[in-house]
């Protein structure tokens, strides 16, 4: 039910550095201009971590009216802690979103056993779960045979695989009828060759026709067009990345007159050596 182009969307701060819903409406109505199939708010790149549980919530309350049924919303719901998750994803289903994004949790480690507890409690809920595997960030992987066990629950829907893994999408492919979804921008294309069926992007941030129209050429079966979209913009797919996100896509994106560069500390601007080469990357292509 997940399949397509999904942009992981920032969380846009004013110069007081609150959430700025004006622009944060905006940038939504440019994914949907773009032909995103959905959006992920308060993931990794709407940087969840600085937000308090009321400004987490009403992000996905904005998200959902901002997006009016027009394209789905997969709400950041997950925590390191069980009952924190649980809330914030009942909170997501009562606002209508269409599923809830769920990081392994973080800092604590769980063993696998408390994985699968961890996921299926919040599975029971009832709104369509998306497992997020990103070891480098939690400290922690979603096993193989863990997916698998997972699988099995009729609410868990997708994965989004952000480990930088390949072979594991052809694993997951071939063992059980679970949607994979790039986490990341450089290998959708090569993830999508072996059965993904799309990415939660961090670059549609900035390109989202660019990145819709090569998940779905690679969809429509078109590899021909997917391949040339990948080459394309495989510079801009990369140099995003270039600090830890969602730095550089935040920077571009003001670079771009879309929003403010502000950051909630811990995170804060990258130095001028990257944005010279993000603003290099962005001329190349015309976006500033």
């Amino acid at each position: 039910m997940f399949e397509g182009a999904y942009t992981a969307v920032v969380t846009p701060f004013n110069a007081k550095g609150g959430v700025d819903f004006g622009k944060f409406k905006a940038l939504i109505e440019r994914q949907i201009q773009g032909g995103i199939d959905g959006i992920v708010p308060v993931g990794t790149t709407g940087e969840s971590p600085t937000l308090n549980c009321d400004e987490h919530k009403q992000v996905i309350k904005t998200a959902v009216e901002a997006c009016r049924g027009r394209i789905k919303v997969i709400a950041g719901a997950g925590a390191n802690s069980t009952s924190e998750a649980i809330e914030l994803t009942r909170f997501a289903l009562d606002s209508g979103a269409d599923g809830t994004l769920q990081v392994a949790p973080y800092y604590n480690k769980p063993n696998q056993e408390g994985l699968y507890r961890h996921f299926s409690t919040i599975a029971d809920i009832g709104l369509p779960v998306v497992l997020y595997n990103i070891p480098g960030r939690t400290g922690v992987e979603i096993a193989l045979d863990t997916v698998f066990k997972l699988a099995k629950h009729p609410r868990i829907a997708a994965v989004k695989e952000a480990a930088g893994n390949v072979s594991r999408v052809s694993q997951i492919t071939m063992a059980c009828n679970l949607c994979v979804l790039s986490g990341d921008d450089p290998l959708t294309l090569p993830m999508m060759i072996v059965g993904a069926k799309g990415v939660i992007s961090v670059a549609s941030n900035v390109v989202p026709q660019a990145v819709a129209d090569m998940v779905h050429a690679a969809l429509g079966g078109d590899w021909a067009k997917a391949s040339q979209l990948h080459r394309m913009y495989f510079r801009l797919f990369s140099d995003i990345f270039l600090d830890t996100n969602p730095i550089p896509v935040k920077s571009a994106l003001a670079m771009m007159g879309q929003i403010e560069e502000v950051y909630r500390l811990p995170l804060c601007p990258p130095g001028e050596s990257i944005k010279t080469k993000l603003a290099e990357c962005l001329k190349s292509y015309n976006l500033i």
